[in-house]
């Protein structure tokens, strides 16, 4: 497991430790909480670059594409 030294607004981190505690926060919570985040944005960006890298396909070709990456996937993992 990795330690950060992150540098964030007074008011973000008052938000934060209220929304948490508001929830119940225990130990731990508050990493959590920044891992969960850092993941969601990261496959949120991951999503806006692939719809940006195939704007130009039309939603049949994209069908496909999806369903032979699916049976690629599923004949990897049998």
């Amino acid at each position: 497991m990795s330690r950060w030294n992150l540098s964030i607004p007074e008011e973000t981190d008052r938000a934060v430790r209220s929304f948490l505690a508001r929830r119940g926060g225990k130990k731990g919570d508050l990493s959590k909480f920044a891992n969960d985040a850092v993941r969601r944005e990261i496959l949120r960006q991951t999503v806006a670059d692939i719809q940006e890298q195939n704007a130009d396909l039309g939603e049949k070709e994209a069908a496909n594409l999806a369903s032979e990456a699916v049976k690629r996937t599923r004949a990897y993992r049998s």
